[in-house]
């Protein structure tokens, strides 16, 4: 049974700790990394990864949300989904990305991410609507859709289910994009 390592002592005073699928897998993400956390909200994500010493873009449209984040945190305001890309033709070591689906933007996403570098990729999958919202299908991942978008990626660890305490249905992925960082096999556990 896997145990994630302890929270940093700065994320125990956070009302919302990282999601444990963030926690597993941060090991897959070289040391000193460049991420972006995709529509980062208060940056529950962004702190913990810069806590471990990456450096980190958050990007939101609620410019109060981002007010939250850690000074250390690159904040960028910008509506994703009705102006442009903030980040064209910007690269990242990793890319992390937790409940928000916006399917127009998987290009920019996948292109975010550069050669060899990872994507951890976390939100709501059809069958969530008996649990709650969201439950809309334009918001709920089909039952094998990441692995269809990272077609060609190196599949880390992939998840599609049920989830409790809260009960709710998620389709999660880890997925390295085809290049030289990461040549050997990567441990699911650090």
């Amino acid at each position: 049974m896997f145990c994630p390592s302890p929270l940093p002592l700065s994320m125990l005073a956070t009302a919302a700790a990282p999601s444990e699928w963030i926690q597993r897998f941060s090991h897959v993400i070289p040391p000193a990394s460049q991420v972006l956390d995709v529509a980062c909200g208060r940056g529950r994500h962004a702190a913990f990864l810069a806590e471990l010493g990456h450096q980190l873009t958050g990007v939101d449209r609620d410019a109060q949300a981002l007010a939250h984040l850690p000074a250390s945190v690159r904040a960028l305001h910008a509506d994703i989904e009705n102006a442009p890309w903030p980040l064209p033709e910007q690269q990242f070591d990793a890319v992390v990305v937790t409940h928000y689906l916006w399917r127009p933007l998987w290009p920019q996403i996948l292109g975010s991410v550069r050669d060899g570098g990872v994507l951890i990729y976390e939100t709501f999958a059809q069958g969530n609507a008996a649990f709650g919202k969201p439950s809309r299908p334009d918001f709920l991942l089909a039952p094998g859709e990441l692995l269809q978008v990272c077609n060609g990626w190196q599949v880390v660890a992939y998840e599609h289910g049920l989830r409790s305490q809260p009960d709710r249905v998620v389709q999660r992925i880890v997925a390295i994009k085809p290049g030289a960082a990461h040549s050997a096999p990567v441990p699911l556990t650090a």
